[in-house]
């Protein structure tokens, strides 16, 4: 793996971001956001068409980080790159998680991707909630991945799963360029535990 495309991926509320970000940092690659690219101002969300161009223009240069589950866009993204990061975390943690985030974004009205700022309304008042989305998919995501990175459109991807925040800042302590060029990280390395059928 001499360049270094990775998508962090995971439920709603497991830290994607702020991963990729700080992942990207350490090894001097650009990092590209799926949200700001999926949002238009006002909570617009774009077509999939428009969405799809926008994520493969961002992931045609030779190195980045991507975090983001869209399946809209998947096949480009996979296809692309040779690492996942997994963060697999349990429903407590993420609620924990997603609860802390939205209430400082609610409090300091950070500005998110053009011009949309998280409001009341929308984060518990809607039927587009991040929590009632994580809620919703996070069992399914739990079962879907693991039969993802086994298909063979897949198997070019080296997965790296991590379970627990702590697991995750401690992988993430010991990332280089060097340390991830001679890892011995097998491809789809998902335990045979998490391989349920999609339900």
């Amino acid at each position: 793996m001499g360049q270094f495309r990775i998508n962090v991926t995971g439920t709603t509320g497991s830290g994607k971001t702020t991963m990729a970000r700080n992942l990207a940092l350490k090894l001097g690659v650009p990092h590209v956001e799926l949200d700001a690219l999926h949002w238009d101002p006002n909570w617009t969300e774009a077509s999939n068409e428009v969405f799809r161009e926008r994520t493969s223009t961002a992931l045609s240069c030779d190195e980045w980080v991507v975090d983001g589950n869209y399946s809209a866009v998947r096949d480009i993204v996979w296809s692309r790159a040779n690492l996942i990061v997994w963060l697999d975390y349990s429903l407590p943690v993420i609620l924990a998680q997603l609860w802390r985030r939205s209430m400082r974004r609610l409090l300091s009205q950070e500005e998110l991707w053009n011009g949309n700022r998280e409001s009341f309304k929308t984060l518990f008042l809607s039927r587009d909630s991040l929590f009632l989305w994580a809620l919703q998919t996070y069992k399914r995501r739990r079962k879907e991945y693991p039969m993802l990175f086994k298909m063979p459109q897949h198997a070019h991807l080296k997965v790296v799963h991590l379970k627990s925040p702590r697991e995750a800042a401690a992988w993430l302590s010991g990332v280089s360029r060097d340390s991830l060029l001679s890892a011995e990280t097998p491809p789809q390395s998902i335990p045979e535990s998490s391989q349920a059928q999609t339900a």
